[in-house]
């Protein structure tokens, strides 16, 4: 293809102009994260460090982290192990309404989150589940999933099968099978998507909302409920800041591991 020189400059800024439309709002949160003043006026009127002492030493922003943590440590978990089986059904095998099932089981990861959230809560009370963070961890492995199901349903479909056939042909039961074939052939998927499954639950708000019991807060909710007080602005920055770094930590990862062939749905 044939590009001139006023189609590359036009094209490198629109390309600019998209990636400042895009991050520009994050530049100013890190900015506001370090602004002395803790009014968050424009320009900032000094430069400090002092708000992430204070981050660091609040009881309830460690006890949000934790809890933010292990929510999604437990969350990536299923859905590594429920996305695995259930790509493994839908790719290896052919059954009656096989379309029907495959889009219902990415549709979670389409819905609104407040969608989800009121459905999830609505199902707690109803079987008596009393909310806290298990019930968080199980409203996050409902979209979690899907980002797992995606990355190994897309790897399985280039994995080729004669390896798998042989294996069978030479008297290996499935399980040796999977574990000495198919399984290493996945290993990069699996990690990707389990990276990007913790970036998706440990970032999430609006489900949590709904799905976390008294006392049982996040490190999104607590950003969230403390956005309302002007004098923790420069903490609820310093927070957010956090928020952004450990989201796109294993998101650079993963499509790094993925040869940037990643598969995250978007909420």
């Amino acid at each position: 293809m044939v590009e001139s020189p006023l189609l590359r400059t036009i094209l490198r800024l629109f390309t600019g102009a998209v990636m400042l439309f895009i991050y520009l709002p994050l530049v100013i949160l890190a900015v506001y994260a370090f602004n002395a003043s803790p009014l968050g006026g424009w320009p900032p009127s000094g430069f400090t460090v002092n708000w992430f002492g204070e981050a660091a030493g609040s009881e309830a922003i460690r006890e949000a982290l934790m809890n933010s943590l292990i929510v999604a440590s437990i969350s990536t978990v299923l859905a590594l192990i429920l996305g695995t089986l259930a790509a493994l059904a839908m790719q290896r095998y052919e059954f009656l309404g096989k379309s029907a099932i495959s889009f219902l089981f990415v549709l979670p990861i389409a819905l609104p989150g407040v969608v989800t959230g009121i459905s999830l809560q609505s199902s707690f009370k109803l079987f008596g589940v009393d909310l806290g963070l298990h019930t968080i961890v199980i409203a996050h492995a409902t979209f979690c999933v899907v980002v797992a199901y995606n990355n190994v349903v897309a790897r399985l479909r280039r994995l080729p099968r004669s390896p798998e056939e042989a294996s069978a042909d030479l008297g290996a039961d499935s399980w040796m099978t999977f574990r000495r074939i198919t399984l290493p052939g996945m290993r990069t998927a699996l990690l990707s998507g389990g990276l990007l499954a913790f970036a998706l639950s440990f970032d999430e708000v609006i489900v949590t909302l709904f799905a976390a019991g008294p006392g049982a807060r996040t490190l999104p909710v607590w950003v969230f409920s403390e956005l309302q007080r002007s004098y923790q602005l420069p903490v609820v920055n310093v927070v957010a800041l956090l928020l952004v770094l450990v989201s796109v930590v294993p998101v650079w990862i993963a499509q790094r591991i993925g040869g940037g062939e990643i598969a995250r749905g978007g909420r």
